[in-house]
C-alpha cells in the first residue's frame, strides 16, 4: 500500500468495497453510481419504516395480543421486530455514509457483493413488514399522518440540516458531470430544496402544538385496567397504583361468572384466563373458553399476578421493590364490587366494557352497581347494548358513546373512541360543542402531547405514572417563535450552500 493512503481512506474503501490493499481497479463507474442510488433509496426506505415502527410503539400491545391469540404464548414480539429493523436501518445508513465518504475521497464506488445481498434481504424484510401491517394491522396506518402533526416541524429542520450536508456531495458531482446531466442535477436539487425550505407554509396550519393562543387544559388520565406497567392488569394492586398516578377514572372489563358474579377480566373466548392467570395449572382438565365455565369460588382460586413477574410485559418489573413484587405475586381476580368500593373511597369514576352484553348480564351488573351505594355520577356507562334499560334503571349514570353519530342522535355529549379515529381538527370541533372527548389507549409522550394541544378532555393510558409528571406538551412552541427559527435556519442553510458551491467551483 502506498504511504499516502490515509487510515480514513483505507477503512472507507475496505468497509464499502472490501478492497483493503488499495483502490479498486474497476472501471464500472456507471454501475457504481447505480448502486449508490440503490443504497440511498434503501436507506431512506429503512429510515421511513423505522419511523413508522416507532410511531406504532404506542400500540405495541395490540400486535402482541394478535400474535398471542394465534400462538397462545405471550412474548413481546413487537420489541423483537423493533430490534431487527433497528439493525437493518443502522446498517443501511452506515453503508450510505461510507459511500458518501468514498465520493468525497475520490474513490470508486465498487459495492461488495455481500453488501448487495444484505441490502436485498433488508428490503425484503421491510416489504414483509409493510405487507403485515396492511393485511393484519391496517388500522395502524392513520397513526402515521397523525404523528406528522407534531413531528413535521422538527423533521423539516432536520431535513434542512441533511440537505446542507449533502449539498457538498451534490456540488462535487455537478462540477464533474457532463453538461447534459448538470441541468438535470440542478433542476432536481433546486426542486427538492424549494420543497424542504417552503413546506412550513403548509405545516404550520396542520400542527396544533404550534400554539397561537392559550394552551388547553391538560387531559385527565383514565387508568387502563389500572396501572398495568406498575402492577398486573385488572387487579386491585393495579387500580391502587393508578390512584397514586392521579387518575380520575378506572377503565376495566367486566364479565359474569357461572354463579352470576360480575368480575374483572379482559381476555375472552379461547384466550380467556390463559394470559393473565395460572388456570391451566389449577384446572388442567376443565374447559375454560368463556367466563360462565367457572364459578366465582373457582376464579378466586387462580393466581392473577405471577404471569406479570414472569413475562414482564412492559419491562417494568425491575422498577418494583421486593415488597411490591411479593404483593404482585399474590394478586387474585377482583370482583366488580371490590372495584366499586375502591372507587367510592377515592371518588374515582369507573368506565368499562361488557363482553357478553345480553340483557341478563347487563341487569346483574347494574344491580351490583346500585347495591354498592357508589355515587351514580361516578359510573361512566359505555356498552351500547341495553342502553335504554340502563337509562331507566339508573338515570344517574353518565352515558358515554363509542360512536359520534349515535351520540348526537341520542343527545349525548360524552365520547370515548380510539385516538386514531378522530383528527385533531375534529377534536377541536367537538370540544367547541362542549362534548367531552376521551381517547384510548395513549401511552407515549408525543401522542399525549398532540392530543393535549388539540384539546382532548381525557385519555385512557397504560403509563399514567409517566404522563402524570408532564407539565406541558413536548414539541410545543409559540407559532411566531417557530416562524423565526424556520426562516433563520433556511437562510443559514442557503448561505452555507452558496459558500460550498463557490469554494468547490
Amino acid at each position: 500500500m502506498s504511504e499516502h493512503k490515509s487510515c480514513c481512506r483505507v477503512c472507507s474503501t475496505g468497509l464499502y468495497s472490501c478492497h483493503w490493499r488499495g483502490s479498486s481497479k474497476s472501471k464500472k463507474r456507471k454501475h457504481g453510481c447505480c448502486w449508490l442510488s440503490f443504497v440511498t433509496l434503501v436507506s431512506l426506505l429503512a429510515l421511513c419504516w423505522m419511523y413508522i415502527c416507532l410511531v406504532a410503539f404506542n400500540d405495541r400491545e395490540d400486535m402482541n395480543w394478535k400474535v398471542f391469540s394465534k400462538l397462545k404464548r405471550w412474548v413481546n414480539w413487537f420489541m423483537v421486530l423493533i430490534i431487527i429493523y433497528s439493525v437493518i436501518t443502522t446498517y443501511c445508513v452506515l453503508l450510505l455514509l461510507f459511500a458518501l465518504l468514498q465520493v468525497a475521497l475520490g474513490e470508486r464506488l465498487d459495492l461488495h457483493w455481500l453488501h448487495k445481498l444484505s441490502l436485498f434481504i433488508g428490503v425484503t424484510i421491510i416489504a414483509l413488514g409493510v405487507m403485515g401491517i396492511s393485511i393484519v394491522w391496517r388500522q395502524e396506518w392513520p397513526v402515521v399522518p397523525l404523528s406528522l402533526q407534531i413531528t413535521a416541524p422538527f423533521l423539516q429542520l432536520g431535513a434542512v440540516g441533511a440537505l446542507t450536508l449533502l449539498s457538498s456531495f451534490v456540488f462535487h458531482s455537478f462540477h464533474r458531470t457532463k453538461r447534459g446531466l448538470q441541468l438535470l442535477i440542478a433542476v432536481v436539487f433546486v426542486t427538492v430544496s424549494a420543497v424542504i425550505f417552503l413546506c412550513p407554509l403548509y405545516i404550520h396550519h396542520k400542527c396544533p402544538c404550534l400554539i397561537e393562543s392559550e394552551l388547553p387544559d391538560k387531559p385527565k388520565l383514565f387508568g387502563h385496567r389500572g396501572a398495568p406497567m406498575l402492577a398486573p392488569e385488572n387487579t386491585m394492586m393495579s387500580f391502587r397504583r393508578s390512584i397514586s398516578c392521579g387518575v380520575t377514572a378506572f377503565e376495566t372489563d367486566v364479565q359474569i361468572s357461572k354463579d352470576r358474579i360480575p368480575f374483572l377480566m379482559h381476555d375472552q373466548n379461547q384466550e380467556f384466563l390463559l394470559r393473565t392467570t395460572n388456570v391451566k395449572r389449577v384446572f388442567p382438565n376443565k374447559p375454560f373458553n368463556k367466563s360462565t365455565d367457572l364459578t366465582w369460588e373457582e376464579l378466586q382460586s387462580l393466581n392473577a399476578g405471577e404471569w406479570f413477574l414472569e413475562t414482564d410485559p412492559f419491562h417494568s418489573v425491575s422498577q418494583l421493590s421486593e415488597e411490591e413484587k411479593a404483593t404482585a405475586r399474590n394478586q387474585t381476580i377482583p370482583s366488580l364490587r371490590q372495584l366499586l368500593n375502591l372507587a367510592q373511597q377515592h371518588n374515582v369514576s369507573v368506565i368499562f366494557d361488557i363482553y357478553s352484553p345480553n340483557s341478563e348480564d347487563t341487569k346483574d351488573i347494574v344491580n351490583t352497581i346500585l347495591q354498592s351505594d357508589i355515587d351514580p355520577s361516578l359510573i361512566l356507562w359505555l356498552p351500547p347494548e341495553e342502553r335504554e334499560y340502563v337509562n331507566l334503571a339508573a338515570p344517574g349514570f353518565i352515558q358515554f358513546y363509542n360512536n359520534k353519530t349515535k351520540m348526537f342522535e341520542n343527545g349525548g355529549n360524552h365520547l370515548n373512541v380510539k385516538y386514531s379515529l378522530l383528527g385533531t381538527e375534529k377534536i377541536r370541533e367537538l370540544r367547541r360543542k362542549n362534548v367531552t372527548v376521551n381517547l384510548w389507549v395513549v401511552n407515549e409522550r408525543w401522542l399525549f402531547s398532540l392530543l393535549w394541544c388539540a384539546g382532548a378532555s381525557s385519555v385512557t393510558t397504560n403509563s399514567c405514572h409517566l404522563l402524570r409528571d408532564m407539565n406541558r406538551p413536548d414539541f410545543s412552541m409559540r407559532l411566531h417563535e417557530y416562524k423565526i427559527i424556520w426562516i433563520l435556519v433556511d437562510i443559514a442553510s442557503v448561505l452555507i450552500m452558496i459558500g460550498l458551491y463557490i469554494f468547490q467551483w
